[in-house]
């Protein structure tokens, strides 16, 4: 897998990962996701999301099982959409590539 290269990689000094992002609640798989730069995981940018398993187009983001773990949103600072994740409302494991 390619990841993204572009100015927001840069900003964040260009260190990157891919997570493999799961429902807290009951364990479903929610998205691949790539993060850049260091610090926790509290949005993830709609183009960053990778293998998306559940409907990225709603203005809430649900498990396959319905549990609500985040809210769309534009943040502000970088003029992006985006989900707020909700605090430990999802798990995330490090996937090799």
């Amino acid at each position: 897998m390619k990841f993204k290269n572009d100015k927001y990689r840069n900003v964040r000094g260009g260190y990157t990962r891919l997570l493999k992002v799961s429902c807290q609640k009951c364990g479903s798989e929610i998205c691949l996701y790539q993060k850049d730069g260091p610090g926790n995981l509290r949005r993830m940018y709609i183009d960053r999301i990778v293998e998306p398993k559940v409907s990225i187009a709603r203005k809430d983001l649900t498990c396959s099982k319905g549990h609500l773990v985040g809210v769309k949103i534009i943040y502000e600072k970088e003029n992006r959409p985006a989900f707020r994740l909700f605090v430990d409302s999802v798990t995330k494991k490090i996937i090799k590539s």
